[in-house]
């Protein structure tokens, strides 16, 4: 059978290829997407392959490429790391999820600030760059977005940089203020993904969010393939896509599908925010009204639950990978290999950590209060310009958020100094003082 699918990063002009407007179910506005795809490498396989198939989702459900904004590195399908060129799967002995996937924007154009720009319809800022296609949405039209990738509190990340929750917040916003839909579904995937819209989505601007977890739990990867040494998906998006493949969506809410998956996603708070009304739509009206073949893919009891029995901590995905190659290894000289990038891998978080511990310090001078803020977890983000302003200067001085996922994990300390009276301007001293290594990357 063929599946319905979804991907990437939704956006386009306002006709379809052959001419005729793409309307919602209610007969008036047009239907647009947003898809991203944030991080690069084989390691994170999973991302892109979540975005693909959501393309697949829109295409299958009659959503045009024209309307359709895809970004992703596209450093996978074609990767020597690859045993399928060509092919991108979503789960294990899957369809292809690649084949037809535009690529607006990719490789050094995958970049928040790009992203910002086709949000707002800044056609004229991304003259000469990728596709060009921006959002061309109004007031009668229906917006989808799906982001997918590492993140932090207040973050999600880019394969060079970042999106930080209030820029992200202000965009919507901004949006809303100059009409450019009628209602919006944003579904995020990362780590943290709560904290991009905890007290910063109104719930009267008609958007309506679904995050992968709450502002302070990690998202979970599954489908670990042994073939390809990496996983397939993410928890999160696997439950939310495989449910529209097997679902009419002509039929189903966005509430009846929140709930589902709810139930299904069982490591992490899956969290609706924004305007709930929102939820009563179908599904259909923001991911394509067009029947499509039902997939008999899954659902599955927990005890059997191929994507859940094979969850892990985003976290924890390359240290798994890692272990996958150890146990695979065909001789002494492989698995000596794996041993030694093992090291390395736990090495270089080490650094990560030992580093945050070592301007926490310089900041407070107190190795107790020190301590208190590299463990304390309860905090989430208030002070949004020093965290900003601190993130950013741990960014520039120490390691690159986006090369460096690992670097995420690390960040709840800059939010607790800021929580508890420490300055901005302190924490950049302090970064500029400890972080003199040449710049580095690939810490996962």
């Amino acid at each position: 059978m063929q599946m319905r699918w979804v991907t990437v990063l939704a956006v386009a002009s306002a006709v379809s290829l052959c001419g005729s407007h793409v309307l919602n179910t209610d007969g008036e506005g047009e239907l647009w997407a947003v898809l991203v795809a944030g991080s690069a490498t084989w390691m994170n396989y999973r991302h892109q392959a979540d975005v693909c198939h959501a393309y697949q989702i829109l295409h299958q459900h009659g959503v045009p490429d024209d309307h359709i904004i895809v970004m992703m590195e596209d450093d996978i399908a074609h990767s020597r790391e690859n045993p399928t060129p060509g092919v991108i799967i979503n789960r294990p002995d899957g369809p292809d999820v690649y084949k037809g996937v535009p690529k607006d924007y990719t490789g050094e154009d995958v970049t928040p600030e790009n992203f910002l720009k086709v949000l707002s319809g800044d056609a004229a800022g991304l003259q000469g760059v990728g596709s060009g296609k921006v959002l061309k949405s109004g007031p009668k039209d229906r917006v989808f977005i799906n982001l997918v990738d590492h993140g932090a509190p207040g973050i999600f990340g880019f394969p060079h940089s970042f999106l930080h929750a209030k820029d992200f917040s202000n965009a919507i916003l901004s949006m809303h203020r100059n009409k450019q839909f009628k209602e919006m579904v944003i579904y995020l995937e990362s780590c943290e993904s709560g904290s991009m819209f905890q007290n910063l989505l109104p719930n009267d601007i008609g958007v309506y969010a679904l995050s992968a977890a709450n502002a302070t739990q990690p998202s979970y990867a599954c489908y670990m393939d042994e073939h390809r040494h990496t996983f397939l998906g993410d928890v999160f998006s696997v439950k939310w896509m495989e449910d529209t493949d097997r679902e009419d969506i002509t039929k189903e809410s966005l509430e009846k599908q929140f709930h589902l998956v709810e139930k299904e996603v069982n490591v992490s708070h899956v969290m609706q925010w924004g305007e709930s009304a929102i939820a009563k739509e179908m599904a259909s009206n923001f991911l394509g009204s067009k029947v499509s073949e039902l997939s008999d893919f899954g659902p599955f009891p927990p005890f059997n639950d191929p994507c859940l029995k094979t969850s892990i901590d985003s976290t924890n995905v390359s240290v798994a990978i890692i272990q996958g190659h150890m146990a695979s290894a065909q001789n002494e000289t492989e698995a000596s290999y794996w041993s030694q990038q093992m090291a390395k891998l736990h090495q270089n978080r080490t650094w990560v950590t030992e580093t945050m511990h070592r301007v926490t310090l310089n900041v407070t001078g107190s190795e107790e209060v020190t301590n208190q803020m590299m463990n304390d977890r309860h905090h989430t983000v208030t002070r949004w310009l020093c965290y900003e302003d601190s993130v950013a200067a741990f960014h520039e001085n120490c390691f690159n958020l986006g090369e460096n996922p690992y670097a995420l994990r690390v960040l709840q300390p800059v939010m607790n100094l800021c929580e508890h009276g420490y300055t901005a301007v302190e924490f950049r001293n302090a970064a500029q003082a400890v972080c003199t290594h040449a710049p580095v990357s690939g810490i996962v």
